[in-house]
């Protein structure tokens, strides 16, 4: 087997849940640093807007390595898309499959559902919900929470932090709440 057979196919869970948990004492010895990504969109603006603003006035370049790890992390699905291009198509659940169609999804043939998400739907009550009002949510809960899932859910829970558990039960509540009971009635618009 080769490396790009090794890395287009999926890694078990007991291979890439360990991969993914040591980054955190990676991180922290060396150069005692914190996971997360959402972060590095504050690092961004404290760069490029020169306002006076107290939140962004802060020494960002000692946070540039996230940044690095940002872009790694586009250049690598840019490079994965592209060079490593999947013939079979989205795996999606029959009974998902089943339920969707009777909102009219089912073109899965891209990431995300284009009858959902397009430049066409964003003009719609429905795409303006989930595209508009969605990105504002989440951007909003996520500095309320003062971080991202995977900065609550691999850097604070390893950390053992108690605020960093109410944000990841509070995560998980919060999507089956939307999975289950707002999206059907925004998806029935």
């Amino acid at each position: 087997m080769n490396l790009i057979e090794i890395i287009s196919k999926p890694w078990p869970w007991y291979v890439a849940g360990p991969l993914i948990g040591l980054t955190v004492p990676a991180l922290l010895l060396l150069g005692n640093k914190t996971f997360g990504i959402s972060s590095s969109l504050r690092h961004a603006c404290a760069a490029c807007v020169p306002a006076n603003i107290p939140f962004f006035k802060y020494d960002w370049k000692k946070e540039i390595w996230n940044m690095f790890f940002v872009a790694g992390v586009l250049v690598g699905g840019f490079l994965a898309v592209s060079l490593i291009p999947s013939a079979e198509p989205i795996a999606v659940n029959p009974a998902l499959q089943a339920e969707l169609a009777t909102y009219g999804i089912e073109n899965y043939g891209s990431l995300v559902p284009t009858e959902v998400f397009s430049w066409s739907n964003l003009f719609t009550l429905q795409g303006f919900l989930m595209m508009v009002v969605g990105g504002f949510l989440v951007g909003f809960g996520t500095r309320y929470a003062g971080g991202c899932t995977s900065g609550h859910a691999i850097m604070g829970l390893s950390n053992l932090q108690w605020p960093s558990l109410v944000a990841t039960i509070s995560f998980m509540v919060g999507g089956f709440i939307m999975a289950n009971l707002i999206l059907p009635f925004i998806l029935a618009l």
